[in-house]
Order: structure tokens, then C-alpha cells, then sequence
């Protein structure tokens, strides 16, 4: 008994650090802490007389548990996002606590969130342990049997992708962002008012079938009839965050670090003239996605 009081007790002091890179490698709480489970069942069978950097040993068996956990995720059909339908109802997630889960997201960040569950398992794996753990390449290549070189390609390759490209030629980043921002605070917040401020006079939304359970996409036109719609969508706005979207500034929802929805705007100088709301998974796939710079 003592001695897996002991264990368990440095275990712990681990803990932190393993939930942090379990989190970035799952995007979920709930799925992060049962990797962390996994992880302290096969420490407590393991003879680790001779393991000298038990904090590495424990960073490369949970790194193994998060990858086999991305290569097994069934993909489940998702529920209809009605996001901009008046009566719909808020996002509840499956185990853990939402709020937790949104607060977490954004001091990780939603983007980063979004694009990492872009990225292949073995890719994911390579950027995160390397860029934010600082695991060696010649750590992380046994866990995803490719050589240290391969796996330095495949973190580069990851790294391309989290930039997201170049932004649009003369496009002002700083400009829409600060919109963009104050979009989402009034979505938030549920300030119909300033909603309205920042939307153009002529503002058309187009939504996608994946939206809205409609037959053909939705097209609302004009400042209030979109700024009725966005209030319709404040649950669902703690799960989003900023993100660039095809060069320009945009908006991604991630529940449980899982890309489900994108917002596309186009701008008329400080305002918004357009927003496509994109929910279709063969079109999400197509849309260049990247973290914005701080």
C-alpha cells in the first residue's frame, strides 16, 4: 500500500503537465482525463525501477494513449447546428462541464484547437509533444514508428498547416479582427444594439444545409433580421473563437476541440457586408484555416 501511495503521489505531481498535453492532443476535457486514467493504470503495473526521467516516461506512454484514441474516434454523425434559428436550443456536450471545457479552450485557444483536429493523428502527435512540450524528435519517432527525420517532416508539415497560409492581398488584419472581436462580444453577451452597429446595413448571410435542417441554404438579408439570428446563437458562442479563414479574419466553433461550424466574413471598411456560415464537412475541409498572430 505504501508503495502505490507513493506512486500515486508522484503521479500527481505530473498530473498538469500530462492533462495539458492530453488536452491539446484530444481537444476534449472529458477524453484528456480518461487518457490520463489510462495512463496511471499502466504506471501502477509497471516496474519503473529503472526509469530514470519519470515525467518523460509518463509525456511518451500518455502521448501513445491520445494517439491510439485519434486513430480509434469514431466519427458520430452530428446533430443539426441551428445556430441562427430563433428557437434553438443550447449546445449541451456529452460528459464534463461546458463551461470548464470553453474556458479551457480559449486559454489553449479555439483556432489552435481547430486546426490541430485538421492534422492527421501521427502529425498531431509530432506538432504538439515538439513545438509545445519540446520532446525530441528522436522521443516522439518510436510512438509513431517513423524515423526522426520523417517525424520532423511531419511537425513542419503541422506547423504550415497552424499558420494557415498568407492573408488575403490588402486585406487589414488588425482592422477586421477588431471587429470581428467585438462581433462575437456581442453575440456573448447578447448585445442586440451593438450587434446591429457592426453589421452593414446590407448585410446577407448565407447558411448551408449543415446549418439549418433546410432544404435549400438560408439567406437572410439586412442588419437586423442577421443580428436576430446571432442572438440565437450566444450558447454556442463560448465554444468560438477567432481564427484566420481563407485570409481574412473569421470565426470557429470547436466544441470539445471538434470543428463543427465557421463563420467567413467580408468587410465594408469597419463594418460586416457578408457572412457565410459554413457546417458542411466536405466544405469545412476545403476552407484554409490558421491561428491568427498575437
Amino acid at each position: 500500500m505504501d508503495d502505490i501511495t507513493g506512486l500515486a503521489a508522484r503521479f500527481e505531481e505530473h498530473r498538469p503537465h500530462l492533462r495539458s498535453v492530453a488536452y491539446r492532443m484530444l481537444g476534449s476535457l472529458g477524453e484528456a482525463d480518461d487518457a490520463l486514467q489510462e495512463t496511471w493504470l499502466r504506471l501502477s503495473r509497471t516496474d519503473i525501477s529503472d526509469v530514470e526521467n519519470l515525467g518523460g516516461w509518463l509525456t511518451t506512454v500518455a502521448g501513445r494513449i491520445c494517439l491510439n484514441m485519434l486513430r480509434s474516434r469514431a466519427h458520430r454523425s452530428e446533430e443539426p447546428l441551428e445556430a441562427l434559428a430563433p428557437d434553438s436550443a443550447p449546445v449541451r456536450e456529452e460528459g464534463g462541464d461546458p463551461e470548464q471545457e470553453a474556458l479551457l479552450a480559449d486559454s489553449v485557444g479555439q483556432a489552435l484547437l481547430v486546426v490541430l483536429d485538421t492534422l492527421a493523428p501521427a502529425e498531431r502527435l509530432a506538432f504538439v509533444l515538439h513545438d509545445t512540450f519540446a520532446v525530441p524528435f528522436d522521443e516522439i519517432a518510436p510512438m509513431i514508428e517513423r524515423t526522426p527525420a520523417a517525424t520532423r517532416q511531419l511537425a513542419s508539415r503541422a506547423r504550415r498547416r497552424v499558420k494557415g497560409g498568407s492573408p488575403l492581398p490588402g486585406a487589414d488584419l488588425s482592422r477586421q479582427r477588431v471587429v470581428v472581436e467585438a462581433f462575437l462580444a456581442a453575440t456573448r453577451g447578447g448585445d442586440f444594439e451593438a450587434l446591429v452597429t457592426l453589421l452593414h446595413p446590407g448585410v446577407v448571410l448565407h447558411a448551408d444545409t449543415s446549418v439549418i435542417p433546410t432544404p435549400e441554404p438560408v439567406v437572410v438579408h439586412g442588419d437586423v433580421a442577421v443580428a436576430k439570428g446571432a442572438m440565437a446563437a450566444v450558447a454556442r458562442a463560448q465554444h468560438t473563437g477567432l481564427a484566420l479563414v481563407d485570409g481574412t479574419v473569421g470565426l470557429v466553433m470547436a466544441p470539445r476541440g471538434r470543428l463543427r461550424l465557421v463563420l467567413r466574413f467580408t468587410f465594408d471598411d469597419r463594418r460586416i457586408a457578408g457572412i457565410d456560415v459554413v457546417a458542411d464537412r466536405e466544405s469545412l475541409g476545403r476552407l484554409e484555416l490558421g491561428v491568427l498572430d498575437d
